[in-house]
């Protein structure tokens, strides 16, 4: 199947992490939200935004992980979903394996393909991925890769929602992207 490419998917997960006490948590990390939103390409408009939340099955929502992100064990308990049906709504109401999709660093990608392995759930991507961190450090010459927030300062785009929160960094993220491929 051939790549669409008047849009491009952008992807923002968020995961359980460490404890009170900062220490990681014993059980291994695991997606809670899936932040997406479409960029068209022509157009430069922002489609779809959607912050998907997924139920951990090994791990908890800590103290800290609700401080950082804003979500909380009961919003995953009245709104989250399993993983694969998280992954299911993605090719089917985002169609997934049709578009490029970009996330800001290689952490996504990598996670969202060892969370598919380990719960045996089918990768929803297709092959094409955009490192936006990688592709504006490129952009700017820079030898080192700005953590999101840095470069929303960097570009004077001022961070929208909450940061570490999928759904709004999803857009953040394009409108990065925006700006790059606008250049």
């Amino acid at each position: 199947m051939a790549i669409q490419a008047d849009k491009i998917l952008v992807i923002d997960l968020e995961a359980t992490c460490w404890g009170e006490d900062g220490s990681y948590q014993q059980q291994n990390s695991e997606i809670i939200e899936i932040g997406l939103c479409i960029l068209n390409v022509d157009s430069g408009e922002i489609e779809a935004n959607e912050g998907i939340l997924v139920k951990p099955v090994h791990s908890d929502i800590s103290d800290f992980c609700t401080q950082l992100t804003s979500i909380t064990p009961e919003m995953i308990e009245q709104e989250g979903r399993s993983l694969e049906e998280a992954i299911v709504l993605l090719r089917e109401k985002y169609h997934s394996l049709n578009y490029s999709w970009a996330s800001y660093g290689a952490y996504d990608k990598n996670m969202l393909l060892e969370q598919c392995k380990r719960f045996n759930v089918e990768y929803p991507m297709s092959s094409s991925h955009i490192n936006v961190k990688t592709l504006l450090s490129r952009k700017l010459n820079l030898e080192k890769g700005l953590g999101m927030q840095k470069a929303l300062k960097r570009l004077n785009i001022p961070l929208e929602g909450t940061h570490h929160r999928g759904v709004d960094d999803a857009k953040n993220i394009a409108k990065i992207l925006k700006l790059i491929l606008k250049k």
